[in-house]
């Protein structure tokens, strides 16, 4: 298909893991009767952003993959005729957890997951206390629509991923995403974190000439002191913003990309063709000493 509807469902959520995930359905219903065909949640959507503390009692919230947020997300897809890409916390074994992201076809058949290859761990976000590195590698869905690939917030400041993903054949890449301000930062650095972050994304999008979608959570947490800035927004193959949301309020909407874009693009502003492959090999160096 050349013109795919995607909806971007940017959220706030609560304490009540179920509450979360019937909000996020509800999302979804509007977004469906929207026109949407592919609907991206945010990361970890059913709860609160757990990480900001080292706290066991937070690997309760966890599940398997596919399992009972899957299992009633796939129903929503089959009656409603859209793709679901649902980021979730996954426990794969006693002791053993993942970021996830489990994606659904239109028919609610589970095409499979992928787990978030790069884990921050910094003050208020520390999951490396809660995530293994994922090990499936980097993923492709071919879902009704349209073949996509996933990534997972952090795995964002990394181009490695991008491109590995769009050589893989993913005509958009969905990046899920759960990051904010601290609320005692001023201005002036609240605009720059977020410009950053959107700027390298954007880059993905010009690096791989394929459309961008990424889709944060919106709200007060942490007792009022991380304000999730929103923003989920969209790029075209060349780096065009074509929707932005607001980062201070729930949105649903619904964008149609063109994905006859890439070729022309592609075409006209050859990365792919011009890559020296031969030449790559030190990448796979943590950092080159020239002493």
């Amino acid at each position: 298909m050349s013109t795919v509807h995607v909806a971007l469902v940017q959220m706030s959520c609560t304490a009540g893991k179920e509450e979360n995930l019937q909000k996020a359905i509800a999302k979804t219903r509007e977004a469906a009767a929207q026109g949407a065909q592919i609907v991206c949640l945010q990361e970890l959507f059913t709860s609160l952003y757990f990480c900001d503390v080292e706290a066991y009692e937070n690997f309760l919230l966890a599940e398997q993959i596919p399992g009972p947020s899957t299992d009633v997300l796939s129903a929503v897809a089959k009656e409603l005729g859209v793709v679901i890409i649902a980021s979730l916390f996954e426990k794969r074994a006693q002791g053993l957890y993942h970021n996830t992201t489990a994606v659904l076809d239109a028919d609610g058949a589970y095409l499979g997951k992928y787990r978030k290859m790069h884990i921050p761990d910094d003050p208020a976000y520390y999951e490396k206390f809660y995530f293994t590195p994922g090990d499936l590698g980097y993923k492709t869905f071919k879902t009704k629509f349209a073949t996509i690939g996933v990534l997972i917030c952090w795995d964002q400041w990394y181009p490695e991923a991008a491109r590995i993903t769009a050589l893989m054949g993913a005509e958009i890449l969905f990046y899920p995403t759960a990051i904010g301000w601290a609320t005692s930062q001023d201005e002036a650095t609240n605009t720059e974190q977020y410009n950053a972050w959107q700027t390298i994304q954007r880059s993905h999008a010009v690096a791989n000439g394929v459309h961008v979608v990424s889709v944060n959570r919106v709200g007060l947490e942490q007792a009022g002191a991380m304000q999730f800035w929103g923003g989920s927004f969209v790029s075209n193959p060349f780096g065009t913003v074509l929707y932005k949301a607001a980062h201070n309020a729930e949105e649903v909407h619904v964008i149609a990309l063109d994905l006859s874009k890439t070729d022309r693009y592609r075409t006209h502003w050859p990365f792919l063709r011009d890559r020296r492959i031969d030449s790559y090999q030190p990448i796979t160096k943590r950092f080159i000493d020239e002493s």
